[in-house]
C-alpha cells in the first residue's frame, strides 16, 4: 500500500526546481506531467529509500515462494503449531490421517491468490489513497533533504549497522531460563537479520539498476534477485534443517542455526521483493505481466522443490536445534 501511495503520489517530491524545469506543454497535459514527475522522483534519495529500501525489504518474494512449497509438500505455515497437530486431517479415521493431493493444489492456489490478490489490492489503494489525498499532501522542502535528512539518514545507517554486528559479536550465548529480555530470545530471531538485511538490500538495488532495461517488457533485475534469493533461502533451509546422521540433531548447533535464519530473514528477505514485482506487474502490457510472473513463480519454485524437497522426500526435515 505505502508503494502504491509513493508512487502515484506527485506532490511530496514536487521541489520548486521540478516545477520550473516542466516545460509548458507538458503542464497542460496530465500523463506527461506524471512521468516527468516520475522520473524526477527516482533520483531523490529519500524516495529511493521509501520504496527500494523500506517497501523492498518488508516484502519478501523468498519468503513467500517457501510457502508456496510448503503449501505443495502438505505442510503449509499454520499459526498454532505443526500442521499435522492442528488439521483436521490429523483427526479421525486414519484414512484421513494425511491430506490427499487435491488438497495440496488448493493450498498452493490459496497462497498464490491471497499473496498475490492481497499485494496488488494493497498497490491500487496506496495509490487511490495518493489520488484521493493530493490536494492536501504536502511537498518537502528539498534544501531541507540534501542539507539535513539525507546525510543524517547516510551516518545513521552506518553507525546502526556497526552496532547490530558488535552486539552479535559480543552479547553473551544465554541458554537458561528465557524472559523477555534474555540473549537467547532476541539474539537469533533478530540481531542476525539485521546484519544481513543492508547487503541484501543493496544488492538488489545494484542489480535492478543494472539489469531492470536489459529487456522491454521483463524487469531482468527484479527477476535475477527474486529467483537467487530463492535459491539461497532454499539452501539455508535445508542446511538448517537437515539431520546428522539419523538423530534429531541438526547441522551447525544453535550458533549455525542463528545464522542460517539471520541470512534467510535478512539478506534473502531484503534480496526479494513482492512489492517492488506486483508494481511492475501492474506497469507492464498484460501480456507481458502474465509471462513475466508466471516464469517468476515457476521458476523460484522449481528450485525449491529441487532444493528442499530433495532432502524431504529423502532423509527428511528435522526442527532446527534453535526452534525447539
Amino acid at each position: 500500500m505505502i508503494m502504491g501511495f509513493l508512487s502515484e503520489d506527485q506532490e511530496l517530491f514536487q521541489f520548486e526546481s521540478v516545477k520550473t524545469s516542466i516545460p509548458g506543454h507538458v503542464k497542460k497535459d496530465h500523463s506527461q506531467r506524471a512521468a516527468h514527475i516520475k522520473a524526477h522522483k527516482k533520483t531523490v534519495p529519500l524516495f529511493i529509500g521509501l520504496t527500494t529500501g523500506f517497501c523492498g525489504s518488508l516484502t519478501s518474494f523468498s519468503t513467500f515462494m517457501r510457502d508456496v512449497y510448503l503449501a505443495l509438500s502438505n505442510n503449509p505455515v499454520v499459526p498454532n503449531g505443526p500442521y499435522h497437530e492442528v488439521s483436521l486431517f490429523a483427526s479421525g479415521s486414519a484414512s484421513l490421517k494425511f491430506p490427499n493431493g487435491g488438497f495440496s493444489f488448493m493450498s498452493i492456489l490459496a497462497v498464490l491468490f491471497t499473496e498475490i490478490g492481497l499485494s496488488l489490492a494493497g498497490l491500487f489503494l496506496g495509490a487511490h489513497i495518493a489520488v484521493g489525498l493530493s490536494q492536501w499532501t504536502p511537498s518537502l522542502s528539498q534544501v531541507w533533504l540534501r542539507k539535513y535528512l539525507d546525510p543524517f539518514s547516510a551516518i545513521l545507517a552506518w553507525l546502526s549497522w556497526i552496532l547490530i554486528i558488535c552486539l552479535v559479536a559480543l552479547l553473551p550465548q544465554d541458554h537458561g531460563t528465557t524472559t523477555l529480555w534474555s540473549p537467547n530470545t532476541w539474539r537469533g530471531p533478530f540481531l542476525f537479520s539485521l546484519v544481513f538485511a543492508p547487503v541484501g538490500c543493496l544488492t538488489r538495488f545494484y542489480i535492478s539498476l543494472k539489469l531492470n532495461s536489459r529487456l522491454i517488457g521483463f524487469p531482468l533485475g527484479t527477476f535475477a534477485v527474486n529467483i537467487l534469493g530463492t535459491m539461497v533461502l532454499g539452501m539455508a533451509y535445508s542446511i538448517q534443517h537437515a539431520r546428522v546422521n539419523t538423530s534429531e540433531l541438526t547441522i551447525g548447533g544453535t550458533t549455525g542455526c542463528e545464522v542460517l535464519e539471520g541470512v534467510m530473514d535478512g539478506f534473502c528477505g531484503c534480496l526479494t521483493t513482492v512489492s517492488t514485482w506486483v508494481l511492475e506487474l501492474s506497469d507492464l502490457r498484460r501480456q507481458h505481466a502474465y509471462v513475466y510472473g508466471s516464469v517468476s513463480v515457476a521458476v523460484a519454485l522449481c528450485f525449491l522443490v529441487i532444493e528442499i524437497g530433495s532432502l524431504q522426500w529423502t532423509r527428511g526435515l528435522a526442527t532446527p536445534v534453535c526452534f525447539r
